[in-house]
């Protein structure tokens, strides 16, 4: 294992949130930290809005591949972050690390579609990466 801190995001398809999380913590964190995503009942593709919106701002997870969940990573990661309400998961009893959800903003209960809620999507996440980055540095 490396001594760089290591986050596990999580969603349920790891085609949008998770990989969104950990492009963004890689463009926010580059070399400092070992970054992953993964899915609890993982889709087949990325979900093109989110590329598209994490594009916008200099970060990119369009070489990104939904993929299960590793359980050597829930026990070897520093952070578990489950990203919004409906993934189910639980650390193993010999995990190092701590499991925190983030319920991020969803749009689409107020009405808004489409691009503009992946922006809003991916602007919750950003505040919330850039804020767990700073509390690993701290």
């Amino acid at each position: 294992m490396s001594n760089k801190p290591s986050i596990l995001f999580v969603c349920v398809g790891n085609g949008g949130k998770s990989q969104m999380a950990a492009a963004l913590a890689a463009h926010h964190a580059g070399e400092d930290l070992q970054i992953h995503s993964a899915g609890t009942k993982p889709g087949t593709k990325l979900n093109a809005e989110s590329v598209a919106a994490i594009a916008e701002i200099g970060a990119d997870m369009s070489g990104g591949q939904p993929k299960g969940v590793d359980p050597q990573l829930l026990i070897d990661a520093d952070r578990v972050v489950i990203l919004g309400a409906d993934a189910a998961l639980e650390l193993p009893e010999e995990a190092r690390g701590t499991l925190e959800r983030w319920v991020t903003d969803e749009p689409s209960t107020r009405g808004i579609t489409g691009v503009e809620r992946m922006r809003l999507v991916r602007d919750d996440i950003d505040a919330r990466v850039r804020g767990l980055i700073a509390s690993l540095n701290s």
